[in-house]
């Protein structure tokens, strides 16, 4: 088999290009192959950044040429699953920033390198909100090529389902404008089901007419974890799909970047997200509040404050994460997982239960390939992983959370969420056959997504 170094002439590559084009030898390739979680070590053939949909449509055909495939990342976010990147060209595009906003529209076109934070203050701006993610640095398109749970999502769903078109280059080299009426199976596809079908250049969402969410966090001793998650797992069966929750137990590391209140501390949160006026969400924060909360943060934020709520890292960190869906989270649940979690040194990072259902747990007709998730609450557990010899402990640490979640757990799995090889299955169900007809005819088996569809 030739050496894929001995199929592309990288100096005329460069010279085809407004971004730029590096190869292992390059100055700069540690940089650029570099994904958002630091633990991740990405050894493509070539990585580039181009700088529009020209560029990346150039790339495409220079890969098809050599034999290459072609993984796409924006921000780089949960890398880990695509494993070995050998005879790939990694395509990255976040240098592809541009956000521009049609208010009377009510709709968004967003180049695929932007992130949550560089959509809120736009959309922001003309009273409008996106269904954006937790994290200010998560880019746009890869959140909604996955699906895409908002933290308004028992009212509204799956992001992906505001999707209004697609721009995407397929394996031909043609840059596609995708949507409902253009090329209608690839547009399903892409609605959810993952990086499988093309390099993303943009996409077009639809804003909701909103200005402001009555959110934020109510802090508790971390060794009153076992009590407040209980009361708050009661209080989930209660309330309308206009509130959307989140139930974690967290150890802030000991960052400077991190605020003083936080740095270095460990605490039992809920937060909580309503759709209604300030008052109504009193109301229904009432029974949390009485636990007596050491710390409340709740009030009206605009879709730029919303981003702060969650407290992701500020920045790329070195990582390990585990996903799993849940058929209900009661009391017995509640009391394996606290112990699990456990505390000081041997705890992880964080556990988080985010409440689904409502909205998020419908599948409309028409919607995309993932169009709802199966499962009354979605979890997720992450630690640091600051040196590659420490994985044992942090895998050790993840697999006791996970075996107290066993009973509960529904064996389906969130794209997003999910950060190490699952069976698609898990992921799509009875929608992973229709997904394959798709890929094979636009893909030819040329790109690499982090969670692949199999045969």
């Amino acid at each position: 088999m030739l050496n894929p170094s001995t199929l592309i002439d990288a100096d005329f590559v460069r010279t085809q290009l407004t971004g730029e084009f590096f190869g292992p030898a390059d100055e700069g390739w540690d940089a650029a192959r570099g994904a958002w979680n630091l633990a991740v070590d990405q050894h493509p053939d070539y990585v580039a950044l181009p700088a529009d949909a020209d560029d990346v449509v150039a790339l495409v055909r220079f890969a098809r040429e050599a034999g290459l495939r072609v993984a796409a990342q924006g921000t780089g976010h949960n890398a880990a699953p695509l494993g070995s990147l050998e005879r790939t060209m990694l395509i990255k595009t976040e240098r592809m920033r541009a956000v521009a906003v049609d208010p009377e529209a009510r709709i968004a076109r967003v180049e695929a390198g932007a992130t949550w934070g560089e959509v809120a203050g736009p959309t922001a701006a003309h009273g409008l909100m996106a269904l954006q993610g937790s994290s200010h640095d998560v880019g746009v398109v890869g959140y909604s090529l996955g699906g895409g749970v908002p933290l308004i999502a028992r009212k509204h769903g799956l992001a992906a389902e505001r999707l209004r078109a697609v721009e995407i280059v397929t394996a031909d080299g043609e840059l596609r404008r995708v949507d409902r009426d253009n090329d209608p199976d690839l547009f399903w596809a892409l609605r959810g089901g993952g990086g499988n079908f093309g390099v993303v250049t943009a996409v077009e969402i639809e804003l909701l007419d909103r200005a402001t969410v009555y959110a934020g966090a109510l802090f508790f001793p971390i060794e009153r974890g076992g009590e407040v998650l209980s009361e708050w797992s009661r209080w989930t069966s209660e309330v309308p799909e206009e509130m959307t929750s989140i139930g974690s137990l967290r150890n802030f590391p000991p960052m400077p970047e991190m605020p003083d209140f936080l740095r270095g501390q460990s605490f039992a949160i809920i937060e909580a997200y309503w759709l209604g006026t300030p008052e109504e969400g009193d109301r229904m924060l009432a029974p949390l509040r009485a636990l007596g909360p050491i710390m409340d943060t709740v009030g009206e934020v605009d879709a730029v404050g919303l981003l702060q709520v969650h407290m992701d890292p500020p920045g790329p960190v070195p990582g390990k994460g585990d996903h799993q869906m849940l058929s209900s989270f009661d009391e017995g649940t509640i009391s394996r997982a606290v112990a699990a979690m456990g505390s000081g040194p041997d705890a992880p990072l964080m556990f988080e239960v985010r409440h689904a259902g409502g909205a998020l747990g419908r599948r409309a007709e028409g919607s995309g390939a993932l169009g709802a998730l199966e499962g009354e609450f979605l979890t997720f557990t992450v630690d640091i992983l600051p040196a590659p010899e420490l994985e044992p402990a942090v895998d050790a640490k993840l697999a006791r959370m996970r075996e107290a979640l066993t009973p509960v757990e529904t064996g389906g799995h969130y794209l997003n969420f999910a950060e190490s090889s699952v069976e698609p299955e898990t992921i799509f169900g009875d929608r992973l056959e229709r997904l394959r007809e798709v890929r094979d005819r636009y893909d030819a088996g040329m790109f690499r997504a982090n969670h692949g569809l199999g045969a």
